[in-house]
């Protein structure tokens, strides 16, 4: 089975990410996570939402990966026996003491290895395999030939992002966060310095900042070489971005089984992704070392869009009522797509507030509104301005 794997950086991105596809969700507890910024799981919130997971048939992956120094091994055998307790799936793991801990301990966890380890090559792999992992996360600068010979001299599930940021520096080995602000990168404080602009001594601007990852357009082949798992980056990204994506890949996987993939629908795919994404992406590693087209060297642009325009609530078939996120107005075309619902189009002829009153436009977030439509619109269902025409089958 192929797993697509969704960030969670809380428990409404959980929510949606499940319902947009996702067969798992990684996401971070109160210690020992990459993502110190993103609102991450209380130790009860972590047992509450392992059973909601598991209940609607779903996997959760707890990260445990940052470089423990000696001052972090406190504690981390007991946070280890409670996601053992609470059942989760996996822990993703990127330092040996956490291997070591569980061996000691008689742990019974399943192991997943974090990209932080920055897994390249078959020996790495067999290393990691004889210390009781079960699955290695791919190093994002992975090529296809690496992934290919990993998996055929060792058969473990390999699990690769498919779509995201990149590091600038090797993913796992960048200490720029440390240098610049005191901020630990490798124990989850990251600030991100390779996405700034620096001056030179002729005060021009540059970036040392990689584009981000897209593979759209390689998904059978990654298929085809035996990835098992194919993980989204982004817990602090907006439910729309997790929607989005996952709704597209979750669309093209299927269709992979199905053996109904087109280019044209791959065409459409790579302009709905490429629009809900804010920086430019490729493929990055997988068929070359990327070149000057991978990076942003100067002038870039990461602007976020106004695309999402409201969370369909309820619909009766005659009004839809939404949450408002974005300006929009009668008179425009909009679409909406959801979790099991065909993406459909249609253009705004009457908006009404919570008390009947005709509105001529929306603009203020999470507002209560209904719109005219002959569609029965889904439950959390997104609606967004019309950039592309909808993709029809011929």
């Amino acid at each position: 089975m192929i797993e697509l794997l969704s960030p969670a950086g809380d428990k409404e991105r959980l929510f949606f990410a499940f319902l947009y596809g996702a067969d798992a969700v990684y996401l971070g507890g109160p210690k020992y996570g990459l993502r110190a910024n993103a609102t991450n799981f209380t130790l009860e919130e972590l047992k509450e939402w392992v059973e909601f997971s598991h209940q609607a048939g779903k996997k959760v992956y707890v990260t445990v990966n940052i470089v423990f120094h000696n001052s972090d091994l406190q504690g981390l055998e007991e946070y280890l026996r409670y996601l053992k307790d609470i059942e989760v799936d996996a822990i993703i793991v990127s330092d040996p003491v956490v291997l070591q801990t569980i061996e000691e301990s008689g742990i019974d966890l399943e192991i997943h290895l974090s990209t932080q380890a920055s897994t390249l090559n078959s020996r790495a792999a067999k290393f990691y395999i004889d210390r009781g992992v079960k699955r290695i996360v791919l190093a994002r600068e992975a090529s296809k030939n690496d992934i290919s010979r990993i998996k055929k001299e060792t058969g473990i599930d390999i699990e690769c992002f498919i779509q995201g940021a990149m590091c600038t520096s090797m993913s796992g080995r960048c200490v720029l966060s440390n240098y610049a602000t005191n901020r630990d990168s490798n124990r989850g404080g990251c600030a991100q310095v390779c996405r700034w602009a620096f001056l030179s001594e002729d005060t021009n601007e540059f970036t040392i900042m990689p584009k981000d990852l897209n593979m759209i357009n390689e998904i059978e082949s990654m298929i085809n070489i035996g990835v098992n798992s194919f993980k989204i980056e982004g817990r602090m990204r907006s439910i729309y971005y997790i929607a989005t994506v996952l709704h597209t890949y979750r669309s093209i996987i299927d269709r992979i089984e199905k053996h109904t993939l087109t280019e044209e629908y791959l065409r459409y795919a790579t302009n709905i992704i490429n629009r809900v994404a804010n920086r430019e992406s490729i493929s990055q590693f997988y068929n070359s070392i990327p070149g000057p087209e991978g990076e942003y060297f100067s002038g870039r642009k990461e602007e976020s869009n106004q695309d999402f325009l409201g969370l369909v609530k309820s619909s009766d078939g005659e009004y839809a009522t939404l949450e408002v996120r974005n300006y929009f107005k009668v008179g425009d075309v909009v679409q909406v797509f959801g979790p099991s619902m065909d993406t459909i189009e249609f253009k705004i002829e009457e908006i009404l507030d919570e008390d009947q009153n005709h509105l001529e436009f929306c603009n203020h977030p999470k507002e209560i509104v209904k719109i005219k439509t002959s569609y029965d619109l889904e439950e959390n269902s997104m609606m967004r301005t019309k950039v592309f025409d909808i993709f029809k089958e011929i």
